[in-house]
């Protein structure tokens, strides 16, 4: 589910890069999952959680403004997708996630790995012919 494979790449190093840590942080998130324990698993959720909102934030800035320098037409409508993953982590990190773990896990998993199906595979692919030809590799 979250192993990189060329067909990701946006042929962009740094993107590329970026995109490979929301894999690892989807594969964290698998690995909670996996345990089929009775342990408390809410500190490690959490900080899951927030590391991947703390990633996106920085890797959509990067992005934004990789796009911004290049005049990229369909900037706009990327940032609102953008912003719109953010809201989603918001609204699952302000849900009861200490009383259903498995379920608050599979949840993000899900959303994780629908955005990487749609936006990196689709949208992002978008950009990569135009940054490429101004020299962005």
């Amino acid at each position: 589910m979250f192993r990189w494979k060329d067909s990701f790449s946006c042929n962009i190093k740094t993107i590329d890069e970026q995109h490979q840590k929301l894999f690892e942080l989807g594969g964290n998130m698998r690995e909670l999952l996996s345990m089929n324990d009775s342990i408390d698993h809410y500190d490690e959720i959490m900080n899951i959680l927030n590391e991947l909102r703390e990633y996106t934030i920085y890797h959509f800035n990067y992005e934004e403004k990789l796009m911004e320098k290049y005049d990229y037409e369909a900037l706009e409508a990327h940032k609102q997708e953008h912003s719109a993953f953010i809201s989603k982590l918001n609204e699952v990190s302000n849900k009861d996630i200490d009383e259903n773990q498995k379920e608050a896990i599979m949840d993000i998993l899900v959303f994780v790995a629908d955005w990487i199906a749609v936006h990196i595979q689709q949208t992002d692919k978008q950009y990569q012919p135009y940054l490429n030809l101004k020299g962005v590799f």
